[in-house]
């Protein structure tokens, strides 16, 4: 089953997640010190905010599903229609994931993912040996798309997550 999933730089946290817990009745499921995720069921949608990025605003918008199967399904019809993607897999933002990142015309940036599991600090695999994210990390915007001007054809090569 899928997922909406929104993604919005803001500038005080603190006050966002006051909005937003009240606007959707509850705590966030997931709180750090530069980001925020609501994971609601009603409606069904995985809402994040976060102090990373240049822009303040909507940073990109996707669809999370369950399974790779899925996301497998998502890339064939992106690539039926001939549309370009990024693939990307590994650790990004606070979750290891597989995805695609799409561009719209308007140039909005789109993920199709599947999250494999959360970690605990920005950038990192919870294998590797833990560490807070570094001042150049926390400045950089998380999981990028490649930008508007140089989309790759849809493949399974891997991207760098937070570049």
């Amino acid at each position: 089953m899928k997922r909406f999933h929104v993604h919005v730089a803001v500038k005080d946290l603190e006050s966002s997640i006051r909005f937003y817990s009240a606007l959707f009745g509850a705590e966030p499921t997931v709180s750090k010190s530069d980001y925020a995720k609501w994971m609601v069921d009603d409606p069904r949608i995985n809402f994040a905010i976060s102090q990373r990025g240049d822009h303040i605003g909507v940073n990109h918008l996707g669809l999370q599903v369950d399974s790779d199967e899925e996301l497998e399904a998502l890339r064939g019809q992106a690539e039926s229609a001939d549309l370009s993607a990024s693939a990307q897999s590994g650790t990004c933002c606070y979750a290891r994931s597989n995805k695609y990142w799409y561009t719209d015309p308007q140039g909005v940036a789109w993920e199709t993912y599947h999250t494999l599991a959360q970690v605990e600090f920005f950038g990192t695999d919870n294998d590797a040996p833990s560490r807070p994210a570094s001042e150049s990390e926390s400045q950089s915007s998380c999981c990028a798309p490649l930008s508007a001007s140089q989309p790759s054809k849809i493949g399974r090569a891997s991207a760098s997550c937070c570049r």
